[in-house]
């Protein structure tokens, strides 16, 4: 995000003359409402003054920033003005500031941070400082930072140079909980079927690797609208007032030319941010079950990472010991040291997972106020006789972090707008204290109170999957790997996984095991359908079936989508049917897997990895046949 462009020449003041702080502060704020980016001018300058009030924003060498995360801010901008005879901003060293840079952001993300972080960088440099001083004009003001910034960050500069040149006319942002497969495939199908429609499109991808093509400020503004295609929680207030459509990040897969098309029809219904939480105008916006499974979705999308580094460092540990000849008698994952060191750090991380699924629950449902009562909350699911006394002696686990999530984040949307009826000098110490206090308090006493219940269920659960007799454990293995291939990355196929991950949190690794096989069935028996069974395909399917190879043996269900989406009523039960066989083998088989991610670049820490990799084979083959069976000829 280049300072340049989120600078205006209206926002900018040279040679001004404050009397004191607050002065200053006054002159920028008026700045930052000429850029048109603030919705409520008492709110944002509520924001600024509070952050005043926990120490001053002037870093020294004459700089000072004064800044805000505002639910009035509609879009990230800079105020700034030059004053050379100096005003008191009470700074650390004691010296006037000369230079201020005022930042609104919106209260969704960490905007800026980014921003604050950027001005420090190039304000750094003592003759760049003097240049801005010196300048004569507001256009001379912009081609000294310009300048600057080019030097600094060269390869980001030349990119944004070459997008500035392109007006879109609709833009995108698409997430999916593990960000690798559908956040990716959903971009790529808008971007196509822009391209087909000549219609302009840019789409963020919020992935594993974070967010990537950020959508600036200017497109936002200049945009006809914008497509939400996500299953997790994605910045929204900067799309406060513009034309928005929220979906499925699987629609953007599947019906990319009908999202487009609604929104350059003008068709799609007005965006209204209203806090943490995020409404449209549309009467058949998102359904309450929908935004539970979006928050659900975050939790899990940011729990991923400890579940899956913490279960191969102990599978690891395991495979380390059974190479050196460990007996089986309790010691085995420490009887090597190099054992040990593996499954001590996988155990930190999987200590974690539960308390972070918590936290991001409440985050996505009341922002940060919910992170600290989910992380508590989540903790306590956790604790087993350290907590008996006021507790229960069980711990409530997974199910109890997931009540704690929801219970935490729910709980603070409520106790914030009971704030909202406080006096507003108290306002700078609301998200300092009284949010946290009232939070941590509230979430203690519902977890106290809801912990031995939870800890029978996630109990009774736990000894129910470890009990399942071998007939019984084949059926739900059959049963987890169809869920895995119903919908290929939705809500089955999300609901089979999560099933997954709880019963590695409770000690039954074999769950898992079917759960994922199932996952890999799908694309690896279109490929093997378009490898042997050409004429039932189209030549552009033909050509794509290979990359299928690679994603199934990836774990990324999603490669089945296309063929899927093309022909549902024949692709979609032969998928079925063929990870069904591979998900009851694996039961049958006694695998296990303590990595809920991987494919097979886990198989080395797989249990009875053999038997498993043949269970693979078996349930890709019988999808294939079915395909080639079913699926008609494709006329030449």
């Amino acid at each position: 995000m280049r300072i340049v462009d989120l600078l205006k020449k209206e926002s900018i003041a040279l040679g001004q003359a404050p009397g004191n702080k607050q002065e200053a502060i006054d002159m920028l704020v008026e700045l930052q409402v000429k850029s048109g980016n603030i919705a409520d001018v008492e709110t944002y300058k509520k924001g600024i003054l509070a952050r005043e009030e926990q120490g001053s924003t002037a870093v020294g060498e004459g700089i000072a920033i004064p800044h805000a995360k505002s639910e009035a801010v509609k879009a990230p901008s800079l105020a700034a003005i030059t004053v050379p005879g100096g005003v008191d901003y009470e700074a650390l060293d004691g010296e006037p500031s000369n230079l201020l840079f005022m930042i609104a952001a919106p209260n969704d993300g960490d905007v800026h941070l980014e921003v604050l972080s950027r001005l420090m960088t190039i304000l750094m440099d003592e003759e760049f400082r003097g240049e801005l001083l010196k300048a004569k004009d507001v256009t001379e003001f912009l081609a000294i930072i310009d300048k600057t910034e080019t030097a600094k960050f060269p390869e980001e500069v030349t990119m944004a140079k070459s997008e500035s040149s392109v007006e879109y006319r609709v833009l995108g942002v698409t997430a999916c909980p593990t960000g690798i497969a559908h956040t990716y495939m959903a971009a790529e199908a808008l971007e196509k079927a822009g391209k087909k429609l000549g219609i302009t499109v840019k789409v963020e991808t919020n992935g594993s690797g974070g967010v990537k093509n950020k959508l600036t400020a200017k497109e936002i503004e200049e945009c006809d609208g914008i497509i939400v295609a996500a299953d997790k929680s994605v910045e929204m207030s900067r799309f406060d007032g513009k034309k928005v459509i929220t979906t499925k990040v699987s629609d953007g897969i599947k019906i990319p030319e009908e999202l487009i098309n609604k929104v350059v029809s003008g068709d799609a219904p007005v965006y209204k941010h209203q806090g943490a939480k995020a409404e449209t105008s549309d009467a058949q916006g998102e359904s309450f079950g929908r935004k539970i499974y979006k928050h659900l979705m975050n939790g899990v999308s940011n729990m991923l990472p400890f579940v899956v580094a913490g279960g191969i460092f102990i599978a690891l540990a395991f495979l380390i010991d059974t190479i050196a000849g460990a007996p089986q008698d309790g010691s085995f994952g420490t009887y090597t040291e190099a054992a040990a060191f593996f499954k001590t750090v996988g155990g930190f991380a999987f200590n974690f997972m539960v308390p972070i699924l918590a936290a991001f629950i409440g985050m996505s449902i009341a922002d940060r106020p919910g992170f600290l009562v989910g992380l508590v909350g989540g903790y306590m699911a956790t604790l087993g006789s350290t907590f008996a006394s006021i507790g229960g002696d069980v711990p409530s686990g997974f199910l109890g972090a997931l009540f704690a999530g929801f219970a935490g984040g729910y709980l603070m949307l409520g106790v914030e707008k009971l704030c909202d009826k406080m006096p507003d000098a108290l306002n700078g110490i609301k998200p300092v204290l009284i949010y946290p206090l009232v939070g941590l308090g509230m979430i203690a006493v519902v977890m106290c109170a809801i912990n031995p219940f939870m800890g029978m269920i996630n109990t009774g659960l736990s000894n129910f999957l470890s009990n399942m007799g071998g007939q019984s454990k084949i059926i739900l293995g059959c049963i987890l790997g169809a869920m895995m291939s119903i919908d290929m990355g939705g809500p089955f196929n999300k609901a089979a996984y999560v099933f997954g991950t709880a019963a590695i949190a409770s000690g039954n690794y074999d769950v898992m095991a079917a759960v994922m096989i199932g996952g890999m069935v799908p694309p690896i028996a279109i490929a093997l359908a378009t490898t042997f069974f050409k004429n039932k395909f189209t030549e552009e399917e033909r050509k794509s079936g290979p990359v299928n190879y690679i994603m199934g043996l990836s774990f990324i269900t999603e490669g089945a989508i296309p063929y899927a989406a093309a022909d549902p009523i024949r692709v979609i039960p032969s998928c079925m049917i063929g990870a069904a066989v591979a998900g009851g083998l694996s039961m049958a088989f006694n695998c296990t897997l303590m990595a809920p991610h991987g494919g097979i670049f886990v198989f080395a820490v797989v249990g009875n990895w053999p038997m498993y990799l043949l269970s693979l084979v078996i349930g890709s083959v019988v999808g294939m046949v079915l395909m080639g069976v079913l699926k008609k000829k494709v006329q030449a």
